[in-house]
């Protein structure tokens, strides 16, 4: 309707499509606890397949899918390498520490990446006094580095530089699907790369809920138990999983309607007084700084959704738009208007 909010908050906020919720009515389900539903399985094997990997397990959020990876490839005391804007960092509410029991130590650099050079540096030497270098972690696409994609090649770098100190290494693949869609590269280029890749459905693909990681059968046999540990397990799952596998067929291929809207966004705002564009539009997310005569970022939200257009802010002088499913094209002039309004 002409008088909705539009909803930039996230692509997590999309609702299931009427073809999804057919399908997750129609899921033969059985007790993924104990391991004998059908669709959940059928996930899973779909997963490790898209990944190269010999297995998958299905988990209720991006969260628990970085954690039960990184629990399940560390000890507690051990020291997770990844970027100082990382989600596990700032999203995930300090669990790497409360349930993993591990360190975090933070790499620099642009949009969400790293060299090679700040792995040698970053990996500490054996010591009784040091925590144990255990894993290294990369983002992509980057959130906080504006939905940046990390290049194949610089992947190749710094995994070939974690491997030689003996890292194991996990993908936090939540957008994967966006990186895939910008680049035309498929998931398992960059996933054989990695130990572990974690994948969401329930951000750019529109499902309700759930991720997955995916792995080696021993790797994932530990996933499995984390997730029971940390009470991710569930009965009829496959009411999920099925909407899932339908995001997996049908909205993949639509994702780059995402980015060009978000591309939109950032050319006409870019352009508007008193905003500017900090980091190059590469998928579904623009962000936008504020001078100071516009307002703090809380204030223009708050404006904003006084106007019917909801963003995040990200920072004091920072907004976050995400495009997604539930975005048009006449949407995104909308707001552009809007934002413009406000920000004059």
């Amino acid at each position: 309707m002409a008088d909705s909010p539009i909803d930039l908050r996230s692509d997590t906020v999309t609702r299931p499509t009427p073809a999804m919720r057919l399908a997750m009515a129609e899921a033969v389900v059985g007790d993924d606890v104990l391991g004998d539903d059908p669709t959940v399985i059928a996930l899973q094997e779909r997963v490790a397949a898209l990944m190269g990997k010999e297995a998958a397990c299905f988990v209720p959020t991006g969260t628990m899918a970085n954690q039960t990876a990184i629990r399940a490839q560390t000890e507690p005391g051990d020291e997770v390498l990844a970027h100082a804007d990382s989600h596990i960092i700032h999203y995930e509410t300090g669990a790497p520490a409360a349930l993993c029991g591990v360190m975090i130590r933070p790499l620099g650099g642009p949009a969400g990446m790293f060299e090679e050079s700040d792995v040698a540096e970053a990996v500490r030497t054996d010591s009784v006094h040091s925590p144990h270098s255990a894993l290294l972690l990369i983002e992509n696409t980057h959130n906080r580095g504006g939905g940046s994609i990390w290049p194949l090649e610089q992947v190749e770098r710094v995994a070939r530089a974690a491997r030689a100190r003996g890292l194991r290494l996990h993908l936090d693949g939540a957008r994967i699907w966006n990186a895939c869609a910008a680049t035309g590269l498929d998931p398992q280029d960059y996933a054989r790369h990695f130990d572990t890749i974690s994948c969401c459905f329930s951000k750019g693909l529109g499902a309700p809920a759930g991720s997955a990681v995916a792995g080696d059968r021993a790797t994932i046999t530990r996933v499995a138990r984390f997730r029971k540990m940390f009470g991710g397990t569930m009965r009829q799952s496959g009411v999920l999983a099925a909407a899932a596998l339908h995001a997996l067929d049908h909205h993949r291929a639509r994702l780059g309607d995402d980015h060009a809207m978000a591309a939109r966004l950032a050319e006409a705002l870019g352009n508007t007084p008193g905003l500017s564009v900090p980091l190059r539009v590469q998928t579904n997310m623009c962000f936008i700084d504020l001078e100071e005569r516009v307002g703090s970022a809380a204030d223009v939200s708050r404006r904003l959704k006084e106007a019917g257009v909801l963003a995040l802010p990200n920072s004091p002088r920072r907004l976050r738009f995400v495009c997604h499913l539930d975005v048009t094209p006449a949407m995104i002039e909308r707001a552009i208007s809007v934002i413009r309004a406000v920000a004059a």
